[in-house]
């Protein structure tokens, strides 16, 4: 892999969020997707999501190969954690309970540290407005790049594009930009790939598709419980 400063790196998880903030980056320069993964019931459904998309013209030539990185959480998070077993809270739960702590500080530093080494200075993550995390803010944000920059003495800015935007709105620059938003996965319990249809996840999916005005490609293995 060539190192240039003007690659962006961008923490893909496969969900929704992040697979039109890959396509969004692109348009500007070379995009580097970085996927650390923690430990989470979840994670080998997205790995697989990410390998589909990378076949994808969205993920086209100025998208570089996924690099896939491992930070386990696993001796931090209990086994008896929801995020563990795969069981999350219920539908209509609200974002707070579904916080994992130290999610971002994680992430950002497994991903930094590799950015170092590639040469890459600018990292793109992708919460929403309205997001309720400590460490999802503009401060936090602010902080790592501070703290990551002298860490590592390599300057980091640990940038999101999309902190003014709602997820109606990821869904309407998804399909301006041709992002094919029926294999990203947004899910806490996917069954074989598929979308649970019961997590807060699949909720705010559903309800993204609706307020877009766009038709919902999604399949879920079951019908909203509302």
């Amino acid at each position: 892999m060539s190192a240039t400063s003007e690659a962006v790196a961008v923490l893909c998880s496969g969900g929704l969020d992040s697979v039109v903030l890959v396509a969004h980056e692109a348009q500007a320069g070379d995009v580097q997707p970085i996927y650390v993964s923690v430990g989470l019931a979840w994670e080998p459904a997205e790995r697989a999501v990410l390998s589909t998309l990378a076949r994808t013209p969205v993920f086209g030539a100025r998208v570089r190969p996924l690099a896939a990185l491992d930070m386990t959480m696993r001796d931090v998070y209990p086994a008896s954690h929801w995020a563990m077993r795969g069981t999350p809270p219920a539908y209509d739960t609200p974002d707070e309970d579904v916080y994992l702590a130290g999610r971002n500080v994680v992430l950002l530093s497994k991903a930094a540290v590799y950015c170092a080494g590639a040469g890459i200075h600018r990292i793109a993550i992708g919460p929403l407005a309205g997001n309720p995390f400590p460490d999802s803010s503009p401060a936090f944000f602010k902080a790592m790049s501070g703290a990551l920059s002298m860490g590592l003495d390599h300057d980091i800015i640990v940038a999101a594009p999309f902190s003014a935007l709602h997820k109606a709105d990821v869904v309407k620059l998804g399909v301006t930009l041709g992002v094919p938003l029926e294999l990203s996965l947004s899910c806490m319990n996917p069954r074989g790939g598929v979308h649970c249809g019961l997590c807060s996840k699949c909720r705010e999916r559903r309800d993204a598709f609706e307020e877009a005005g766009v038709a919902d490609p999604t399949t879920y293995a079951a019908p909203s419980p509302r």
